[in-house]
């Protein structure tokens, strides 16, 4: 059974990281140079994602009579169950793989593509919506 609290305090946290994101969409070039700004983007898009796989991963829990491989899988488990429309649950799938890169190869990461990332939060805003759109209509149907 999906504990629904739990998987909205999880929302919760994924959209309070996304307003973060949002914020720093619109920083200037002067907020841009600080030395902390890109950290903290990739630290905004890692609290982001990893709330979204906690909650795909509660989900799964609940829902999925096998357990997801991995967090990717989970997301494609969502999808196949229509929690998540197909296209979105792949491309969550490629933030998770994201943010498996800016957790392990920190060094490695290309900052172009944290700033791409940055321009489009798409995929982190429709996980929320659907996810939160399947939670209300499971409390419609008695």
């Amino acid at each position: 059974m999906v504990d629904e609290v739990r998987a909205i305090r999880l929302l919760r946290a994924a959209s309070g990281a996304l307003n973060g994101l949002r914020l720093e969409q619109a920083a200037g070039s002067d907020r841009r140079a600080d030395a902390i700004w890109l950290p903290g983007v990739k630290y905004l898009f890692i609290s982001a994602i990893e709330a979204c796989i906690d909650t795909a991963q509660h989900i799964c829990s609940s829902v999925a009579p096998i357990a997801p491989r991995d967090n990717g899988d989970a997301m494609r488990a969502l999808g196949q169950r229509g929690i998540l429309d197909p296209g979105t649950a792949d491309r969550m799938r490629m933030a998770v793989e994201f943010r498996n890169v800016l957790v392990h190869e920190y060094v490695g990461v290309d900052d172009g593509i944290v700033l791409n990332r940055l321009a489009d939060l798409s995929d982190l805003e429709e996980f929320i919506v659907q996810v939160s759109r399947w939670l209300s209509a499971r409390k419609e149907t008695p």
